[in-house]
């Protein structure tokens, strides 16, 4: 154990000398382990020391066993340091997290860390000793330290015998190497990594970020390597990666050549040692045992396997932002039966999606789960009708010529074209070095010639292009377009080319204020897909997407143009809106097919051959249910099984969903809201609600006092408040506007958030996205009421008026895709309209249409504003209004009939007056509740309870609201139900007094609104 006495020795004489750094002991840190490995007949280690070019990128040592094998690595500190505090901070904290095999040192004391946990450490010599004694300090535990490093060079990483658990693992490490590696690189803008964003850029996605392409290069390496992996039957590393690449995947080959090379420059070296950590893990996987079960069919499914939950690990909020989920194997065998059906009944092929005429197109193709079916399904009625003899002839002629796909995002991309060669692998069929799948990486939205080059990635990037160009052009005649395609309703995709071609679904509604909605992508992916077939003269599209557009008042011209270019349209409504609270209509749960909130449909669109200019016939079929009976219903049915309802679409709406508009004639006679109330405007909509609102006032005025505090670096702020700079959020320019607000604390205001949920906002223009100031700053000055609804309602419940005396947030209701408006009853004059004020000039105005006064004047005599607010409250809050009325309700803004005489408006308006007192929870009758809060305890909202037996609201173990019954509990108000959801926003909050006896206010304000509208409905019958 000489070397043991030797390092230490060594360390002191470096200390000694007065002027040493941490990097001046790595030397003799690596000697030290070099000889203890020999020590223990571990021959051929190797130790790296890495540059140090950044505190985030990794550890100061990597160890491999000298057989392509990571043994782990060692993160070194400055003797004396303090390592309890180090190892709990952010850096190491990351290296814990990803690196499963860690040891921290002072290079005098060694903590061993495996899989986070520090399981192990031990202390060679007390390094402040060396500054007491002035001297070499004395040994200590060197067993201690024999034992654990014995530990750490022991190490092996398992097999992995899950994919589920591999997917896990290596998505830590991808978001490792994107986060504090490629970002970092990134800053370089001469480094070859640069250079390969500004080729996507150009060539790809054009406002490409830097942050959007460090994500998807990771995902990239990533997959590619698992890909690799599994086509590499011996040892695995970087190089073999290459080679296992197909030739033929000219993008992907050029990206794996720059990280595979052996001479890769000195600068690049951080990021290559994340790549070879990636590799090892897969070096050791037993990835024999688990493509064996991944190539099976039904759930046992390659991507289900991996790809989703390495999606889940890696970005969970990312995945749902780019409507990133696997299509359930039952709706694309649904999907790609019907389309092989109507080939054989509509367009006479009486080989459906085998016939050799056919070019079929998955746009938005992801990891090909809709062309791997498709291929199976052909493939399968093939060799049925003509037997296996030419089976591999066919999939050459037919299926590597005819079935096309595009994808823009690098992962999908690559582990799309692996799972094509499984499939194909699977039919018999290996891919020869000279042929590919004709899946391609491209834009599908975009329609550009590309400049050719001779820098070998853009040369494969235009080449790919090229050939995707082909098949979006005139040249290839594609005559099915089916999937699955993204839901984004911030679309980033804005070429020229396809918002030109959105103009034949926005035109008609041109006048509309907000037609944000007709910008999502599936709607431009739909417009594709009519476009290409309309192009071809015939065929059909086959698509699940969001479903908003079936009735969705802003897609009226997009149904018209889809009526107008196809004979026949089945729309099968699968619903699933979670956010709508969407229910059977039995009242029993409804569930989506996939694991998201929003409604969902299947759309067949038919465009015959002898296409004639009659709109097209329009079949609908609901289903609802739970998931697992809507699964059932698509192994069983198709187009021809499925029990249609022919519709009648007709203008100027054309819904593609059942209406009942046999009250129409009397319901155009009432006035609109929007008629009613001139000045109005959609809610504030603020985009970093966790920033600018708070239920604490002091907490919001700290959070934008350190934000407007210049000295602190952006960086800092941003991650400090977890901000990302957007297209309308510029940090930088943020920070600058409110620093220079001298009145800033003014502007720090009350804003009803949900119902009965009153916060503070930061109301600055500088940090909130839309804050329709022209509207709410009639809400700020003085006294005023509002009141908030929807110009369309989809839920199924019609529950969606509130009044308001606060400015509103847009999302009170819960309504993603219907806009929330406010409708001031008074206007003020207010000089200066760009400046937050808290007080008007001049006389007030109703804001009333004097028309709509002058009606109702005539059948009441003289009133006030005051008094049609408040009529106008009670009939929006009239049960048999809203039953008599719910479809139209649904489509536009709620219209208000004239009363029948002074009696029934005098009526109306004191109910409407209780109403409205009870909404603002000032109405006298609420200082006596009807229920009371009981039980000792921390009042922290815990787990939310309803015991609907001892009427009781539990919000944790011990303390508890009572009475609460079933019909108060289940009360909504827009799409929540206002009990559950004002307890649910203040989970792992304590509750004050003045928030407890909110509570109680609450639950009595829903007590007398129910018994109230029991008035109305009386009320309304005795008018009948």
């Amino acid at each position: 154990m000489n070397y043991f006495k030797k390092y230490v020795k060594e360390l002191f004489d470096i200390y000694s000398r007065g002027d040493a750094r941490e990097e001046s002991f790595y030397a003799t840190l690596r000697e030290f382990l070099k000889q203890f490995a020999q020590d223990k007949g571990k021959e051929g280690i190797k130790i790296t020391i890495l540059p140090k070019k950044t505190e985030a990128g990794n550890p100061d040592f990597q160890i491999w066993d000298g057989r392509n094998k990571l043994i782990g690595y060692i993160e070194a500190k400055f003797p004396t340091s303090n390592l309890d505090k180090i190892e709990e901070s952010s850096q190491l904290l990351r290296y814990r997290e990803v690196d499963h095999n860690l040891i921290l040192t002072d290079f005098f004391e060694f903590r061993l860390y495996r899989y986070g946990k520090l399981i192990d450490k031990a202390l060679l010599a007390r390094p402040y000793l060396m500054s007491k004694l002035g001297g070499v300090p004395p040994l200590e535990d060197i067993k201690g330290v024999e034992s654990l490093l014995t530990k750490f060079f022991s190490f092996a990483l398992p097999a992995f015998i899950t994919p589920e658990k591999l997917a896990e693992e290596l998505a830590k490490k991808t978001r490792f190497l994107k986060t504090q590696i490629l970002l970092e690189r990134l800053k370089d803008k001469k480094s070859k990594l640069y250079d390969f964003y500004k080729a996507f850029e150009k060539y790809l996605l054009p406002s490409l970020s830097v942050d959007d392409f460090a994500d998807f290069f990771a995902q990239t390496i990533s997959y590619a390597l698992f890909a690799a992996r599994i086509r590499t039957h011996n040892s695995f590393t970087r190089q073999t990666a290459y080679h296992a690449i197909p030739r033929n995947l000219g993008v992907l080959r050029e990206i794996f050549r720059y990280i595979s090379a052996s001479d890769i420059e000195s600068e690049e070296l951080q990021f290559r040692v994340r790549v070879d950590d990636m590799v090892s893990l897969l070096a050791e996987a037993d990835i024999y045992s688990m493509t064996k079960h991944m190539v099976q069919r039904g759930k046992l499914d390659l991507i289900y396997h991996f790809y989703e939950p390495f999606l889940a690990t890696y970005d969970p909020e990312r995945r749902e932002r780019l409507g990133v989920y696997y299509t359930p194997e039952q709706v694309v065998r649904y999907i790609v039966r019907s389309v092989d059906y109507l080939l054989r009944e509509k367009f006479h092929k009486s080989d459906g999606l085998a016939d050799y005429s056919v070019k079929i197109l998955d746009p938005a193709a992801g990891t090909m789960t809709f062309i791997g079916e498709a291929i199976r399904s052909a493939t399968a009625s093939f060799v049925s009708k003509w037997g296996e003899g030419s089976k591999r002839q066919f999939i050459e002629d037919h299926i590597l010529e005819d079935f096309y796909a595009f994808e823009y995002l690098m992962a999908p991309y690559v582990i799309g074209h692996l799972k094509i060669g499984l499939e194909l692998e699977e039919l018999g069929y290996e891919l020869p070095e000279n042929r590919r799948f004709k899946f391609y990486l491209t834009n599908t939205l975009t329609m550009e010639e590309l400049e050719a080059s001779n820098i070998p990635l853009l040369r494969e990037m235009t080449e790919e292009a090229r050939s995707a160009q082909k098949v979006k052009s005139k040249e290839t005649p594609i005559l099915v377009v089916l999937g699955n395609p993204p839901y984004s309703v911030s679309s980033s995709n804005k070429s020229e080319w396809i918002e030109n071609l959105m103009e034949t679904y926005k035109s008609a509604v041109r006048g509309e204020r907000n037609i944000q909605p007709l910008s999502d992508d599936y709607i431009k992916f739909i417009r594709f897909a009519h476009w290409k077939i309309v192009q071809t003269g015939h065929g059909i599209v086959g698509f699940i997407t969001n479903n908003s557009y079936l009735s969705g008042l802003i897609h009226r011209g997009m149904r018209k143009a889809l009526l107008d270019d196809f004979d026949e349209i089945y729309i099968l409504d699968l619903h699933g809106n979670a956010r709508m609270g969407e229910r059977a209509p039995d009242g029993s749960p409804d569930e989506n097919v996939f694991d998201i909130m929003q409604g969902v449909a299947i759309a067949l669109f038919v465009r015959r051959p002898d296409h004639d200019e009659k709109p097209a016939k329009v079949f609908y079929h609901s289903l609802f249910g739970r998931r697992e009976e809507k699964y059932d219903f698509l192994n069983s049915h198709d187009v021809s099984n499925t029990p249609w309802e022919e519709l009648k679409p007709f203008e100027p709406y054309y819904f593609f969903v059942p209406k009942d508009f046999s009250l129409a004639a009397e319901y155009e006679k009432f006035w609109s809201v929007a008629e009613i109330f001139p000045v109005n405007s959609i809610s504030i909509t603020t985009s970093r609600d966790k920033f600018v609102i708070d239920f604490d006032k002091n907490a919001l005025r700290q959070r934008i006092s350190v934000f407007r505090d210049l000295r602190k670096s952006d960086e800092e702020i941003r991650i400090l408040y977890g901000l990302r700079d957007t297209s309308y959020f510029k940090l930088p320019q943020a920070r600058q506007k409110v620093a220079q607000d001298e009145d800033w604390e003014l502007k720090i205001i009350s804003i009803l958030y949900r119902p009965f949920d009153v916060r503070w906002i930061f109301y600055h223009t500088a940090v909130i996205e839309r804050n329709r100031y022209r509207v709410m700053r009639h809400m700020l000055v003085e006294e005023n009421l509002g009141l908030l609804t929807n110009r369309q309602i989809r839920a199924s419940q019609i529950a969606h008026s509130l009044a308001t005396n606060l400015i509103a947030d847009s999302h009170v209701f819960e309504t993603m895709h219907a806009s929330l408006y406010l409708f001031p009853l008074y206007l003020y004059h207010i000089p200066d309209e760009k400046k937050l004020a808290l007080h008007g000039e001049g006389e007030r105005k109703p804001n009333l249409n004097p028309e709509f006064i002058r009606q109702i004047e005539q059948i009441v005599g003289k009133t006030t504003p005051e008094k049609i607010f408040y009529y106008i409250y009670a009939v929006l809050y009239c049960p048999t209004y809203r039953e008599r009325y719910q479809e139209f309700l649904r489509i536009d803004f709620p219209k208000i009939p004239l009363p029948p005489g002074a009696e029934a408006f005098e009526k109306f308006a004191e109910i409407g007056h209780k109403l409205v007192e009870l909404h603002l929870l000032r109405a006298p009758e609420l200082s006596n509740p009807v229920a009371k809060f009981h039980g000792e305890g921390d009042c922290i909202v815990q787990k939310i309870k309803y015991d609907p037996q001892k009427r009781r609201v539990w919000i944790n173990k011990t303390q508890y609201f009572s009475p609460v019954e079933p019909e108060w509990w289940e009360y909504h108000i827009g799409g929540y139900q206002v009990l559950e959801k004002w307890l649910k926003d203040r989970k792992r909050r304590r509750l004050s007094l003045e928030e407890s006896q909110t509570y109680c206010k609450i639950i009595t304000a829903i007590e007398k609104t129910i018994e109230l509208q029991g008035r109305l409905r009386e009320i309304y019958r005795r008018l009948e």
